[in-house]
């Protein structure tokens, strides 16, 4: 069981990360979910695809490779890409939340978990999360809009995905992927934005899905896919080396 503990300046005031990325750290897979939040990083690199996980509800995933447990972005410990999906980025981060009483009225108020049996955790090299006086130091700020990334984008991604829905947006598709006339592969059970029906939306359907904010998400789902290419020519590469 993880040692997981209310991150605090006084008890873990000299407490580092030394960021890195690896198979130990689940970051060895060919899919990962992302949110709503990174939408728009995350589409500068990856193809955003749509899944259904076990409850039958709609998830956003982004194609990291091809083959089982192949994540072609990750390369000696570093992940190779202008964004790391923010599930990754956290690290041994977690976010939670405590009541906490504010001029007389409790309000729910989000804090930060470590955990502390993670192997990135140092006394004595990484980046330190406090400053010497105690405040934060900029790591430490950086995971604090990692975890409101995850926190806001899995609030909004459920509103997204209905929103997606009412619009009638969302339709199965198959990749068919082709290396070269020998290799092939078919990536199953994926879902993404029609391009024909977003762009012939119109009135109060565009409308809304315009003032909501998640027609401009449904474009960057859709333009995304061009980044197969990208991950077709990076997995030729790898193979050339092999």
């Amino acid at each position: 069981m993880a040692n997981t503990v209310l991150l605090n300046n006084i008890d873990h005031s000299n407490l580092k990360i030394a960021p890195r990325y690896g198979s130990e750290f689940g970051d060895s897979v060919n899919q990962t979910v992302i949110f709503p939040t990174e939408f728009a990083d995350a589409q500068r690199e990856y193809p955003i695809l749509f899944r259904k996980d076990e409850e039958g509800k709609y998830q956003a995933v982004v194609l990291l490779g091809f083959d089982k447990g192949e994540n072609l972005f990750l390369r000696d410990m570093r992940w190779q890409a202008r964004h790391a999906p923010v599930l990754h980025q956290r690290g041994p981060f977690m976010i939670g939340f405590q009541n906490r009483e504010f001029e007389g009225e409790m309000r729910r108020e989000p804090v930060i978990y470590v955990n502390m049996d993670d192997t990135r955790i140092s006394n004595t090299e990484g980046f330190p999360l406090f400053l010497p006086h105690g405040g934060n130091a900029p790591y430490l700020e950086h995971m604090s809009n990692v975890l409101r990334a995850i926190s806001l984008g899995m609030e909004l991604e459920r509103e997204m995905f209905d929103a997606f829905e009412a619009a009638d947006l969302i339709e199965p598709t198959s990749l068919d992927i082709r290396l070269d006339e020998h290799r092939t592969y078919q990536v199953p059970d994926i879902y993404s934005i029609s391009e024909e029906k977003l762009v012939a939306l119109k009135g109060d359907a565009l409308q809304q899905l315009h003032q909501s904010g998640f027609l401009r998400l449904a474009y960057l789902a859709l333009t995304s896919l061009s980044n197969v290419n990208r991950l077709i020519e990076m997995k030729n590469e790898v193979r050339a080396k092999a």
